[in-house]
């Protein structure tokens, strides 16, 4: 059988001699290279999703791939896709950075410049590995594939615009169908949502940034179980501590908590830093939320260019969820998408802060009331996502959450 070979490599001149050197290799069959860490990622989980049998055996990741630095991506990939090898190539084969390589989840490094011996033998070794994790999961279709949890970051065109209780509500929906849930409050010096669940706890994503190798007992020693069940990751209580939480901190984390969790919701408020732009990087759903009005429509768009500028998030990778939304608002949701360039929710959250007021002021979001409007909104947009579970979730027309109060309406809104 010959051994698929994946080359992601975003330098051109190496992109042609690594290709080369693979496709001679005995019983090799290279497959199309990747030219950056989104779409090897994007790849691989379109194919997990297909069967496991799907993906290819080895992975070979360049040292200069980008925009993840290539350590990253070889832990995300060494978590999301236990079954799939990875190799290194670098120009640094001193033992420290193998050791290092090692500690990510490489199974391999090779030298630059390649050497057919050494890249022929690295291969095949890496290729034998993956071949008996394989047989050992068996094919079964209960077989765990790699993909992980669902990961969705929530962040805002401007402060105020609701995406801090857009996520709590997310988490909500998810937990309430059967799906176990973390949220994450990643809005690092501003972070409310310890104050909207009234929650108080001394642990926070602080205590996880300096920790290289996160064991399911540390993540479960920094997490604090709500009440309704969901995992909570805190903002620092000290907001210049959030300084501490890096991109690599926060890569590290995201991807402890997919491979813990079914459901990831991650609140990277307003302003953007290195940990939020990581976790927004690595999301499978990017929402920005905005309210129709102005300033905040404008916000949206100077936030969308700057991702795509940065190399974070491209436009059409991006969706707009409309909050406090009126039919006679002259700026409408397809306006919103026509300026952003993004794709906007169908279920639009309505305008009704009276709804929200007392639940608000004493810290209980959690329990609003199942009959409003925005909550019903809020967790029809969960449905939209795919974050709840559908055998268990209210289908068209209405139905039941497991453990809230009311019927929840999935209906979506179109104006």
């Amino acid at each position: 059988m010959p051994t698929r070979i994946l080359p992601a490599v975003g330098d051109a001149d190496a992109v042609r001699s690594i290709t080369t050197l693979l496709s001679q290799l005995p019983d090799a069959e290279p497959v199309a290279p990747v030219v950056d860490s989104t779409q090897l990622v994007d790849t691989l989980a379109r194919l997990a999703a297909e069967s496991i049998d799907e993906l290819p055996e080895v992975v070979v990741v360049h040292e200069r791939i980008g925009p993840v630095p290539a350590l990253e991506l070889i832990r995300e990939v060494a978590l999301r896709f236990p079954a799939v090898g990875v190799i290194l190539v670098t120009s640094d084969a001193s033992p420290g950075l193998f050791q290092a390589a090692m500690d990510y989840g490489a199974r391999g490094l090779v030298a630059l410049p390649l050497s057919y011996e050494e890249l022929a033998s690295r291969v095949q070794a890496v290729a034998q590995w993956s071949v008996g994790v394989r047989r050992h999961l068996g094919s079964g279709g209960d077989v765990f594939t790699g993909v992980g949890g669902i990961v969705v970051t929530v962040s805002g065109a401007k402060g105020g615009v609701g995406a801090t209780l857009t996520s709590i509500q997310l988490a909500l929906a998810a937990q309430a169908s059967g799906r176990s849930t973390a949220l994450v409050d990643m809005d690092l010096q501003t972070g409310d949502v310890a104050s909207y669940l009234d929650v108080q706890f001394r642990r926070s994503v602080v205590d996880l940034a300096a920790i290289t190798d996160i064991s399911p007992r540390v993540l479960a020693d920094a997490v604090y179980r709500h009440d309704t069940g969901i995992a909570l990751l805190l903002a620092p209580g000290e907001g210049e501590r959030g300084e501490e939480v890096t991109d690599r901190g926060a890569r590290q984390i995201v991807s402890a908590l997919r491979s813990r969790y079914e459901v990831v919701v991650i609140d990277c408020g307003a302003q953007l830093n290195g940990a939020g732009a990581a976790a927004v990087e690595m999301a499978d759903t990017a929402l920005l939320v905005t309210t129709p009005d102005v300033v905040a429509v404008r916000g949206a768009k100077r936030t969308v260019r700057m991702w795509d500028r940065l190399q974070i998030r491209k436009a059409e990778e991006t969706t707009v969820v409309v909050n406090r939304h009126t039919r006679a608002t002259e700026i409408q949701p397809p306006l919103i998408q026509k300026i952003t360039g993004t794709a906007v929710a169908a279920t639009v959250v309505p305008a009704n802060f009276k709804e929200l007021q007392g639940a608000v002021d004493a810290g209980r979001v959690h329990e609003l009331d199942s009959k409003g409007a925005v909550k019903q909104a809020l967790w029809g947009l969960a449905g939209e996502l795919g974050l709840v579970k559908s055998a268990e979730g209210p289908q068209r027309g209405g139905g039941r959450f497991r453990g809230d109060r009311g019927a929840v309406s999935f209906r979506r809104r179109r104006d």
